[in-house]
């Protein structure tokens, strides 16, 4: 087991690592830009090191800043977390060629399953069925024409490196083509540094179904069962929950299944999200692999009662998986409330700035992931999440009952937040009874979304 990790990572899943590190008597190095050196998770790892100014790409991002800290600090192994370099194969091979565990799919794995293109073969190759779209990238609006014609529209226009979004571009029509072409290789150049894009058919209105996998260096590949994440805005998960109210238990066992395939096709090691859209008809297709922890595992981590974070670290440590799949069973029912500082009636604009008053729910299945407290400085430079609100409960229908019952509790006076939305969407009847999607948000609120006086529509 390792004795010292440094994490690479800030806000609630730094300190989230620091509380699964400690549990396991492992030493933590905390790293930290000066915008976050009020941090309460500073003050809970053993040692703490400044990497740089606020900005992400002069600390966060700074792969010499973070390997400097990790000799300085003498640690074994580095955690990254999610976002920041979680998903950089050349992060990953400088923490190799360092003598440096990565927690973390090997560098080649991440290269492979961070191109969407080559995904989709993979996942071809594993006798996953994937959606219907280009073979290969697409690289000038001639052939994005003739393969839209050739599938048919609408068609998804989408970035082969990076996610959360950017580089993604719907088209009904010829015209929306070529412009959305232009602007997603423009956007994914942007962003990611890689303008390579390929075409998708666009599945109206599915549900998106992720499946969480585990695997060791020595074989084993298990799934956790899946989570529905279909609450969304413009690809930016708000409600993630499991077991998905859409699943018979025949098609949970095919698509949890395709998932542990594409996992061994890749040869994949540590905690990793296999991703899924669900259509109307039953009809499921692999969009893509995280090749890291996800925002939502915790929802994983309460129905099953296994925590993801210290089998990250003792798969990267060389152990094997203690369980294999027939002894993880599922628990009740868990929904997770990512709590943002936004506002959801000016189209999410970031609320940064002063907490005031910080009163977190509490009581029976609630828990609380959040590195925020009263007085806490939300900085502007980074993810506006203020923390992750879950509940766990026997059936669905007591978990929203408890859901809302939290987040009227949940008390965070200074900032806007999703909270309103969020409480709005629970109520609403589509929800409770599992019939909604990808599109609920955009078909009931809008692209500026007011809430309804009254908590919306019931």
């Amino acid at each position: 087991m390792f004795r010292r990790v440094l994490i690479a990572n800030r806000g609630e899943i730094a300190q989230r690592v620091i509380r699964a590190c400690r549990e396991l008597s492992i030493e933590t190095v905390a790293v930290y830009s000066t915008a976050d050196e009020g941090a309460i998770y500073l003050r809970q790892a053993d040692q703490t090191i400044c990497i740089g100014p606020g900005p992400s790409a002069k600390s966060y991002l700074s792969i010499p800043a973070i390997i400097a800290a990790a000799e300085v600090a003498d640690a074994d192994a580095i955690h990254p977390g999610y976002g920041f370099l979680s998903e950089n194969e050349h992060f990953a091979e400088v923490c190799r060629s360092c003598k440096i565990h990565f927690i973390g799919p090997e560098p080649e794995t991440i290269a492979k399953l961070g191109d969407k293109v080559a995904a989709r073969e993979l996942a071809r190759a594993a006798g996953v069925p994937i959606v219907p779209g280009s073979d290969g990238p697409v690289e000038d609006e001639a052939k994005a024409i003739a393969v839209a014609h050739s599938i048919g529209f609408p068609v998804m226009i989408k970035a082969a490196a990076g996610g959360g979004g950017r580089g993604m571009r719907i088209a009904r029509n010829e015209p929306s083509l070529v412009t959305g072409f232009h602007a997603a290789r423009s956007e994914a150049q942007a962003a990611f540094g890689d303008g390579t894009v390929y075409l998708e058919k666009f599945v109206e209105n599915p549900r998106h179904i992720e499946v969480q996998i585990l695997a060791d260096r020595h074989g084993n590949v298990v799934h956790l069962g899946e989570r529905d994440c279909s609450i969304q805005r413009r690809h930016q998960k708000l409600v993630e929950e499991s077991p998905s109210p859409s699943l018979t238990p025949e098609l949970r066992a095919r698509i949890c299944e395709s998932a542990v395939r594409v996992a061994r096709q890749a040869n994949y090691t540590n905690a990793g999200t296999v991703e899924f859209l669900l259509g109307r008809d039953g009809h499921y297709y692999f969009i893509e692999v995280n090749a890291r922890i996800q925002v939502e595992h915790p929802v994983t981590e309460l129905v099953t009662g296994i925590d993801l974070i210290q089998q990250q670290i003792r798969v990267a440590a060389g152990e094997r998986l203690g369980f294999g799949q027939e002894d993880i069973s599922f628990q009740g029912h868990a929904i997770e409330c990512r709590i943002n500082a936004e506002d959801p009636d000016r189209d999410f604009q970031p609320s940064p700035g002063r907490i005031e008053l910080f009163v977190p729910p509490g009581g029976p299945g609630v828990r609380l992931d959040s590195h925020c407290y009263s007085g806490y400085r939300i900085p502007p430079n980074y993810d506006s999440m203020i923390g992750k609100l879950l509940v766990h409960r026997p059936r669905r229908d007591l978990a929203i009952k408890t859901m809302l019952r939290a987040l009227d509790e949940f008390v965070i006076e200074g900032p806007k937040t999703t909270i309103p939305l969020q409480r709005s969407v629970l109520s609403h009847s589509d929800f409770r009874t599992g019939d909604h999607d990808t599109g609920f948000v955009e078909r009931y609120y809008g692209s500026h979304p007011a809430i309804p006086a009254g908590g919306g529509p019931r």
